[in-house]
């Protein structure tokens, strides 16, 4: 196969892949409010993902996948959040956990993983909340190892078939793999925020849970290793998963909003119009709404680019190269969760008091951004933009930079 006849498949996937995640937006968006309330495990929707062969996009194409590369599944999460945040939340997350065992598996295991992935649809929870990590330990039991502690944040980790877990070990961080139904694992239950409601999130403990030394990614020693610029590209991973379900949000409660409005809105009665579509100040709100979402899912798309170009380097990629790529994501990140937070607030405007009736669930957009924005300060991303910009101080790396 060329490389023009291989770029022409990839996109054809690709293309297919996303008319597939519109499809699975509409109907999340039609019983969102309603899912919402119920507070329900997402159970059903993880399969309706599963169904429409969303989880294994990543893999290649001989092992059952569609041989997308991470920028494209971030754009596919986009396509979910548009009608639920929380799913795209899941699914954003999950795409990161496919891809840390390239960045910190031998090949051997990426190989077994990817495979895997391809071939069951695995879907993917993490229990990788760096503030919680730390409560997480692993210690050695003769050929095999141990897993104990709790951690406070898991997303998806109660639905998972599979588990991507960091933990310490001698005093270091690794990262494993593990079946969700190994003994010893428990999901808490006890996730209650205002937003975010079906991304499974709560709490997790591990009770001398047996652990596989080839379940743990990496070769020996496991410990006494520096990471390479290219593995710490681990953590641009997770920001741009959340870069991207903060705009698909405000795209989607965008459209909601333009919907409702023709309907059922009215222009005030000083306006001189009698559709509230004519009114000039809903007009001019929508343009400001509208051309900041585009703006910042421009700037969206560019991470992407750049967070690709770091990955498709490899190991070879240098510090001055993964700090232009961080940057480039966390630029994106500054400004889609202004954006996306100030436009779910701002579409209401446009609606009326109407829309605030609770039986709509306008609300969620907003208390959807606001819950999971809050995961780390984005003041500290508009900072880490400032110094590398200013004095080339690139980001230290941690699983928040």
């Amino acid at each position: 196969m060329t490389v023009d006849t291989a770029q022409t498949a990839n996109a054809e996937r690709f293309a297919a892949a996303l008319e597939r995640a519109d499809l699975v937006a509409a109907e999340l968006r039609a019983t969102a409010a309603e899912r919402d309330r119920a507070n329900r495990t997402p159970r059903e929707e993880v399969e309706l993902l599963r169904r429409n062969d969303l989880l294994q996009v990543q893999e290649p194409v001989e092992y059952g996948g569609d041989g997308l590369n991470y920028a494209q599944a971030a754009q596919l999460t986009r396509r979910i959040a548009r009608g639920d945040t929380s799913i795209a939340h899941l699914i954003g997350y999950h795409y990161a956990q496919t891809r840390i065992a390239p960045l910190f598996g031998t090949p051997e295991q990426a190989d077994v993983l990817s495979r895997r992935n391809g071939e069951l649809k695995i879907f993917w929870g993490g229990v990788q909340n760096p503030r919680g990590g730390s409560d997480l330990v692993l210690t050695r039991d003769g050929d095999t190892f141990r897993l104990n502690g709790r951690s406070s944040f898991a997303s998806g980790a109660g639905l998972g078939d599979h588990l991507s877990v960091t933990a310490a070990y001698e005093g270091e961080l690794v990262f494993i793999s593990l079946p969700a139904e190994r003994p010893g694992f428990r999901a808490l239950g006890d996730w209650d925020n205002i937003g975010q409601r079906l991304t499974d999130s709560g709490g997790v403990e591990f009770t001398d849970t047996p652990v596989e030394r080839s379940e743990i990614l990496g070769p020996d020693p496991l410990t006494g290793r520096t990471l390479t610029a290219y593995q710490t590209l681990v953590t641009p991973h997770w920001q741009l998963a959340f870069v991207n379900f903060y705009i698909g949000t405000a795209e989607g409660a965008l459209d909601e909003a333009l919907d409702w409005t023709r309907l059922h809105a009215a222009p005030w009665e000083t306006s001189g119009v009698e559709r509230a579509t004519d009114d000039p100040y809903i007009l001019q709100t929508v343009g400001e709404v509208r051309s900041e979402i585009r703006a910042a899912a421009l700037l969206a798309d560019r991470a992407g680019d750049a967070l690709q170009a770091a990955l498709d380097t490899g190991p070879s990629l240098t510090e001055d190269q993964r700090a232009e790529a961080a940057v480039a994501v966390y630029e994106a990140k500054y400004l889609t969760t202004k954006v996306a937070l100030a436009a779910a607030s701002r579409l209401f405007e446009i609606q009326g008091a109407r829309a605030t009736t609770s039986a709509y669930g306008f609300d969620r957009h907003w208390r959807n951004l606001r819950t999971h924005t809050l995961h780390d300060p984005v003041a500290y991303k508009a900072r880490e933009v400032g110094d590398w910009t200013l004095n080339r101080r690139p980001p230290e790396f941690s699983l928040y930079r």
